[in-house]
């Protein structure tokens, strides 16, 4: 797997985001499963893994605590804060005292000491960034977390960050579909010397051709909520993803691997951060840091795929309003 520099680390120019393991996407693997797969994604050079306080409502660092614990000293770790299941609903809440407990149990259920990069998952619009930022930072200078990131913000908000404390990366949805961190963050994150984590690089599966049907997806499935997949968008959109994989298969790849090759020739400061249940996606997805590609063929798939081709907003208006990420 070839390496990037994350957080002053070299760590796999692609990760795996922990996220699919119990939370949004349907059922929910075992405590087996999911160390099979996390070990898998080891053997096979992924060093960077990605979790989430709100992931599984605080179950999912413990199913990734326990799958890494054999490798834990070998990985980068991260994971989030700042927007956690309370009584079964979401809440953000970056209030100083909240980013404190909320760390303490997240390194009580990884079943380690530090994290390596430790993100504001969302920004508190009733708290200045600058104030959980400022948390952070007596976090790394205690010796618990090793750097602070920041999760779906602008560029101003991440200059305002970064004023207050170093920030050593961002995470936001980047990919053919999703090109919001193209208006600003992108640039913004280069000009400061700021690493960048595409999450959903495979547009919620869209990318790997693995949604048929969004109505069938099963209940709970955030894609049943997002206007991409739905109704005459998702129709447009399917039409897009069948000339997307035709330029895949007339390349040698799969539809999965030109996605993900095509977010990491986006610049070297960006990370690609697929999430999975399956091995064999798992498999497929990380071939893709060995795919050898003409910048011809990125050009042709970003002239299929694109913000002005595809139909449908990214999020519903719930979801919208809770990130500070600009739009188009």
């Amino acid at each position: 797997m070839k390496q990037r520099k994350l957080a002053g680390r070299l760590v796999s120019e692609i990760g795996l985001g922990c996220m699919n393991l119990n939370h949004a996407y349907g059922a929910s693997v075992s405590q087996q499963e999911a160390s099979k797969l996390l070990a898998s994604a080891f053997e096979q050079g992924v060093t960077h893994f990605d979790t989430a306080a709100l992931y599984g409502f605080g179950s999912n660092e413990k199913l990734v605590g326990e799958a890494i614990k054999g490798f834990r000293k070998d990985i980068f770790l991260a994971s989030k804060c700042g927007m956690t299941g309370v009584d079964g609903k979401r809440v953000i809440d970056g209030r100083p005292d909240t980013l404190v407990k909320t760390l303490d149990t997240a390194l009580q259920s990884l079943q380690t000491d530090h994290i390596d990069l430790y993100y504001l998952h969302r920004i508190d619009k009733d708290v200045p960034v600058e104030e959980s930022v400022g948390a952070l930072g007596d976090m790394v200078k205690a010796g618990k977390i090793g750097a602070i990131g920041l999760s779906e913000v602008s560029a101003d908000s991440l200059q305002k960050a970064h004023n207050e404390f170093p920030i050593a990366a961002l995470q936001t949805e980047y990919s053919l579909w999703t090109r919001n961190a193209e208006i600003a963050v992108l640039e913004t994150c280069q000009k400061l010397g700021i690493d960048f984590v595409a999450f959903s690089p495979l547009a919620r599966g869209y990318l790997a051709g693995g949604i048929d049907n969004p109505e069938a997806l099963a209940n709970g499935d955030i894609r049943k909520g997002m206007p991409r997949f739905q109704g005459d968008n998702w129709t447009a959109n399917q039409k897009l993803y069948a000339e997307f994989a035709a330029l895949a298969e007339a390349n040698g790849v799969t539809p999965a691997q030109l996605a993900i090759a095509w977010v990491l020739a986006q610049g070297e400061h960006i990370h690609a951060l697929p999430g999975t249940k399956s091995e064999a996606h798992l498999t497929e997805d990380l071939k893709a840091s060995a795919v050898s590609l003409d910048a011809q063929v990125f050009a042709q798939a970003d002239d299929i795929i694109n913000r002005q081709t595809v139909q449908g907003a990214r999020y519903g208006a719930g979801a919208q309003a809770d990130i500070d990420t600009e739009d188009f």
